[in-house]
């Protein structure tokens, strides 16, 4: 069935298991920006009624056919319950022949399952708004918490935006942090407009930091059964000594107290970037393994290997810093598929 558009989907999606990438509106996202076409499975039980559910994607390019649970998603946890459920979901898939990744929450059923394979390790972060903002305030750490109060006396301002332009803003800064930082291309700005067409009304929201009427942090959130899911952030480094991106994470959880939300969700975070990790620590008081899970083996079709090779080229090319940023947008428009 169609994870997208079948109501006993979007029944799972909305219980316990569910989170916004197995969501019915981040699926269609995905697949309607990117081409790809979902696929999943339902368990029933004896009356019928949905009690578990398996997402994929199956991608088919030069570097072979592979199927993936969700691509450009921080995970996609099974919506099961219990390892049964999951082996009778993953068996009539059939899956396991194939090659298939699975990104999900230590803890899952998935993570049990002797036909998967561990293949890497990240880190999820949450903040519970189990209580008022003043207990929240001196449950993060003191260092957030002087640099909430610096940001506040340098005059950033944090305007908590429901509109596309909003998006498109925020847009540009995404662009020009990961070219300039990183070096590396961002995800198409039709990605950013078709989740917020997606989650709107009311469900996605663009927080954009500014001093003296110049953005220079900003992130994009998204609401989904109770949980506010920070999804892409970017800041211009010039400006980060006055603090703006802790202004951002704090005007977040306000935003989530007063609408009544249960957690904010901080999202992935590589082990490889140590930095991150202990910014995220600040602001979280729960903390999981995210464990990428494996089956199969790829069987990459020939000049894989110049593929790669062709894209990292163009990536260096196009994020040189005499490339306009637009142009640079644009490229990662064209290319951006081919790094899932």
């Amino acid at each position: 069935m169609d994870p997208v558009t079948d109501p006993s989907w979007r029944r799972l999606a909305d219980g316990p298991h569910g989170s916004v990438f197995t969501s019915p509106p981040w699926i269609a996202a995905v697949c309607r920006t990117y081409g790809f076409t979902p696929e999943a499975r339902i368990a029933v039980d004896g009356r019928g009624e949905p009690v578990g559910g398996l997402a994929w994607v199956t991608l088919d390019d030069a570097r072979g056919t592979r199927l993936s649970s969700l691509p450009f998603s921080d995970r996609a946890d099974p919506l099961v319950a219990d390892e049964s459920t999951w082996a009778a979901l993953f068996s009539a898939a059939g899956l396991g022949g194939r090659p298939y990744t699975l990104r999900c929450l230590a803890g899952s059923p998935a993570a049990s399952d002797p036909r998967l394979r561990v293949t890497g390790e990240a880190a999820w972060h949450g903040t519970p708004l189990d209580t008022g903002l003043d207990d929240l305030h001196r449950r993060i750490s003191s260092q957030a918490r002087r640099n909430i109060g610096a940001a506040a006396r340098a005059g950033v301002r944090v305007d908590v935006r429901p509109d596309l332009a909003a998006v498109a803003e925020f847009h540009r800064l995404h662009v020009r942090l990961r070219k300039h930082k990183y070096r590396l291309l961002a995800q198409p700005l039709e990605f950013f407009e078709r989740i917020w067409q997606e989650f709107s009304p009311g469900r996605v929201v663009t927080l954009l930091a500014t001093v003296a009427g110049e953005v220079i942090a900003g992130a994009l959130f998204v609401e989904w059964g109770g949980v506010l899911y920070y999804k892409f952030g970017a800041s211009l480094p010039e400006h980060l000594h006055l603090r703006p991106n802790d202004a951002v994470y704090w005007a977040a959880i306000r935003c989530g107290v007063r609408w009544g939300l249960d957690l904010v969700d901080w999202g992935l975070s590589d082990l490889d970037q140590p930095g991150l990790v202990a910014y995220k620590r600040k602001w979280a008081t729960t903390e999981r393994p995210l464990l990428t899970l494996a089956a199969g083996a790829a069987e990459p079709r020939p000049g894989h290997r110049e593929l790669g090779a062709a894209l990292s080229g163009l990536t260096r090319l196009l994020t040189d810093d005499s490339v306009p940023d637009e142009i640079t947008a644009q490229a990662g428009g064209l290319l951006y598929r081919y790094f899932c």
